[in-house]
């Protein structure tokens, strides 16, 4: 309970810094939510109520909106180290391939009694041309998860954001105000 009255305080003085230097801007703005008062309420009242609102909406919800916008900044970020990552697996797989395909072309060339250079040389072009096809493709399925995923949580988060819009604005409204989002 302490931690909510807390927490409603802090909002309530973040509205009213927001308000002073964002030009008469109040929290409900900033979250591209507006809220007339249809009863004439002050300016106060009006921050104090934001601030309650968003409390409750927050807790109602489970989600706070700084956070996730926060939370989708990570997201992005880790999709975007997934994808180098992908890209730097596939580096060095050529010449594994071609070690592994020079050693099979030796056996095949020593059993075949053929000559065990050539299709050593033949085995690692082979293998050096396999290798990287593979190296490519799962480098290009891992780029396709990471990109997957984040699309996944931005989705998640912009769902759980106009989630607590709603929530937040059916609280303003019970405090007779006028919301638009």
């Amino acid at each position: 309970m302490k931690l909510r009255i807390i927490s409603a305080t802090l909002l309530f003085a973040l509205a009213a810094t927001a308000t002073a230097e964002d030009g008469g801007k109040t929290l409900a703005a900033t979250l591209d939510i507006y809220a007339f008062p249809k009863a004439g309420q002050a300016a106060e009242q009006q921050s104090k109520d934001e601030a309650a609102c968003y409390d409750w909406a927050a807790t109602n919800t489970g989600t706070d909106p700084f956070n996730a916008q926060k939370e989708q900044a990570a997201a992005t970020q880790e999709a975007e180290q997934k994808a180098k990552q992908a890209q730097g697996a596939t580096q060095g797989a050529g010449a594994s391939g071609a070690v592994k395909g020079a050693a099979a072309g030796a056996v095949v060339g020593e059993l075949s009694h053929a000559d065990t250079g050539e299709s050593a040389a033949i085995g690692a072009a082979v293998g050096l041309v396999a290798s990287r096809r593979r190296a490519r493709a799962a480098g290009e399925q891992a780029q396709q998860q990471a990109a997957a995923q984040a699309d996944q949580a931005i989705t998640a988060s912009a769902e759980d954001i106009a989630n607590f819009k709603k929530a937040f604005s059916t609280c303003m409204e019970a405090k007779d105000y006028l919301v638009k989002y």
